[in-house]
């Protein structure tokens, strides 16, 4: 059993269709609607372009050889619209082979109860993510009326404002317009009217498609140099707080045993410094696209060697 053209496109709805290579939160080039190395199909690099029907033929060739198979078999007799919603279920989970909710759709074990044992896939970090509680109701909604999320645009959109590509709730979008201004966009805290010419700004910056449209590239890499920041502070509180003459004014309290230990042996503070330099290499590594997007104004061609890695 294959998935339905109706499957596919609720699909890169709710993955988005990135039709230029970027890297996902964890890194990894990305392209299409979520293909990366791991899918089998394409191995994702720096500046790889595709055309939107080359990322739907990819998109089935990886439905084919890997996620279809395993729907069917622990789906079987599936009507279309069934298949449809475990295959996106697995798609975003990879856990259709033990999810409790199967056993008791096979068993016919009625709404309530599927549906109770569907929602608790609604967690990412273990926190409950308002984005997966939407996806799960989406595909609810397909596992049991065949009802299928559509695209829908009121009027004309406006080359003036941004667009939200993704289904994303008030709480998502305010988050990301918080995140924008703190990097110094200027799309102020209305979601329905964001300058396009500052989401342009960003993803020129950070070597994106440049559309003015807020889709899955365009979070991601808002969600790095979110990332970044925050796993550069322990570097920046640790190359301040351990120096030649002991521990600074500025140490918080969890870490004064420590500092204090450091300052007394005169050989531990040559070894901390190597370690935190040494940290802070492998961190400016694992974000040279970060850097990349800070450096572009002044150095464009070395932005564009690091992002070539």
């Amino acid at each position: 059993m294959q998935t339905s053209d109706k499957g596919v496109e609720a699909l890169e709805l709710e993955e988005g269709n990135v039709l230029r290579a970027y890297r996902c939160p964890a890194g990894k080039w990305t392209i299409g609607p979520g293909l990366t190395a791991a899918s089998g199909v394409i191995t994702p690099k720096a500046g790889m372009v595709i055309t939107a029907q080359q990322s739907r033929d990819l998109t089935k060739k990886a439905l084919a050889a890997k996620y279809e198979p395993r729907v069917a078999l622990v789906m079987t007799g599936a009507k279309q619209h069934e298949f449809d919603a475990g295959v996106l279920f697995d798609w975003n989970t990879g856990a259709i082979q033990k999810a409790s909710w199967v056993p008791l759709w096979a068993r016919k074990a009625g709404k309530a109860a599927i549906s109770e044992k569907f929602r608790l896939w609604n967690k990412g970090g273990g926190k409950v993510l308002p984005g997966l509680v939407k996806r799960r109701d989406r595909e609810l909604r397909i596992l049991f009326d065949a009802e299928y999320p559509v695209l829908l645009e009121i009027g004309r959109p406006s080359v003036s404002l941004a667009r939200w590509v993704l289904k994303l709730n008030f709480d998502e979008k305010l988050n990301a317009m918080t995140a924008f201004g703190k990097l110094g966009y200027k799309v102020g805290l209305d979601s329905l009217a964001i300058p396009a010419a500052e989401i342009r700004r960003f993803q020129a910056d950070h070597g994106l498609t440049i559309d003015g449209k807020i889709g899955r590239a365009t979070l991601s890499t808002l969600q790095r140099r979110l990332d970044a920041a925050e796993k550069a502070k322990p570097v920046a509180l640790a190359s301040v707080s351990t120096t030649a003459t002991g521990v600074s004014a500025t140490a918080p309290t969890g870490m004064s045993d420590i500092t204090d230990w450091i300052a007394a042996q005169p050989w531990a503070i040559g070894a901390a410094a190597a370690v935190i330099g040494l940290w802070g290499l492998w961190l400016a590594w694992a974000y040279r696209d970060v850097i990349a997007a800070k450096i572009q104004g002044r150095a464009p061609r070395l932005a564009a060697t690091l992002r070539s890695f």
